[in-house]
């Protein structure tokens, strides 16, 4: 099955970023990536603002991995901003860190992550962990984002 539906992944890491692109290409994942390096990014980008507005060319994501430790805004805040979106249904949050420490895992789900994930310490991990994404959500666009 080919899955389709933009991911955003949302982390200020170049070597995360760049473990998540093998890993998904590895994976064999259709879904097209687009990263943004913040928070504010992150917002822009779900937004549709500024650089984004084109959303031909920066489709609204059906996936969000999101880092919890950004600069600018970080990971809580935009979860926070979540919350008030009415396109918030609409897409699935995976919180992506390398902390699990108790009050962090239960801050992110009482602000609405769909999933709490522990960042990989290497690349066959980080594999196994994106085909067990794959694997749970079958990534496609709800039909409501379909036009």
């Amino acid at each position: 099955m080919r899955l389709t539906g933009t991911i955003l992944l949302a982390d200020d890491n170049a070597d995360d970023v760049l473990l998540t692109q093998l890993a998904l290409k590895k994976a064999r994942l259709a879904n097209p990536l687009q990263i943004v390096r913040d928070g504010e990014e992150a917002i822009s980008y779900l937004s549709g603002v500024g650089r984004y507005a084109d959303r031909d060319k920066y489709p609204f994501p059906i996936l969000l991995l999101l880092d919890l430790n950004m600069p600018r805004l970080n990971g809580f805040d935009v979860l926070n901003w979540l919350r008030e979106q009415s396109f918030r249904n609409h897409l699935l949050v995976a919180v992506s860190t390398d902390s699990d420490s108790g009050p962090s895992v239960r801050r992110a789900y009482e602000l609405g992550a769909d999933s709490y994930l522990i960042k990989p310490p290497n690349s066959e991990a980080l594999l196994a962990l994106v085909q067990r994404l794959k694997a749970y959500w079958v990534i496609e666009p709800p039909e409501s984002l379909v036009a």
